[in-house]
């Protein structure tokens, strides 16, 4: 899947209305979308929850490095509403920085949304929702797509087979990984040491697993999120930047 926002922009009574929209890549269904009044987490969970308990978990969410699904200063990236996929076993795929055309597909599609739903914009959010409504209805069903063979995209859409679970699993390990528990202040115990992680993972378990001699693989789930050198007692993230967070309180 791919997911975003599209631009910001104000309805006529002079709020700001931010649509986030959600499409399958393979099909290009539209799944969401949905004018919400910011890019804050709390606001956008729901809609994935919604959209997961419908349409079932994908393997892998491609997005932009933005608010919400992505920190740019946090290890792997991880934003707290990416780290809630990875523990859904979803893989976040963030396209690199300044890139949007690795997300093209979508891109294309908020260009059309843009043109068809925002150009002029509704008098209320309530009339601005239902114009995305009534695009994502026929978007899905009415329009043939060139790309897949001049079908729509409801007629070849298929809903995922893993479906949404009410409760978090644990996060799980091969035997062979060392896992250490990340507290509250971001940070783990290395021996006698203490090695800062993320804030993003506190509360959790990650994985190491040892590549070299004192150098592990870092992961979060099924993700890898860094790589640890015992030596200096330091993680690098896997965008290859030596990342250390200033804990609030050791």
């Amino acid at each position: 899947w791919s997911a975003d926002f599209k631009g910001q922009f104000r309805t006529l009574d002079g709020r700001y209305c931010y649509p986030l929209t959600i499409t399958d890549n393979f099909s290009r269904y539209l799944l969401a979308c949905q004018g919400l009044p910011s890019t804050a987490t709390h606001l956008a969970k729901p809609v994935f929850v919604r959209v997961f308990r419908e349409f079932g978990l994908p393997e892998r969410i491609r997005t932009d490095n933005g608010v919400p699904f992505a920190t740019s200063t946090a290890l792997g990236r991880l934003s707290a509403l990416s780290a809630w996929w990875v523990r859904l076993g979803i893989l976040p795929e963030p396209i690199e920085p300044g890139k949007p055309q690795q997300n093209g597909r979508h891109e294309r599609m908020h260009r059309t949304l843009k043109a068809e739903t925002t150009r002029p914009p509704a008098a209320t959010q309530r009339a601005q929702q239902r114009k995305f409504n009534t695009f994502r209805d026929e978007f899905n069903a009415l329009r043939p797509h060139e790309a897949i063979a001049l079908e729509t995209p409801a007629s070849i859409h298929v809903p995922s087979p893993r479906p949404y679970p009410e409760k978090l699993p644990p996060l799980q390990y091969p035997a062979h990984f060392e896992t250490r528990y990340v507290s509250f202040n971001g940070g783990m115990r290395w021996r006698t040491n203490w090695v800062s992680v993320s804030r993003v993972m506190q509360g959790e378990y990650i994985g190491l697993e040892e590549v070299d001699t004192g150098t592990w693989d870092v992961y979060y789930g099924r993700l890898r999120v860094g790589r640890f050198f015992e030596q200096v007692l330091r993680i690098e993230d896997r965008f290859g930047r030596l990342f250390r967070e200033v804990p609030k309180d050791r």
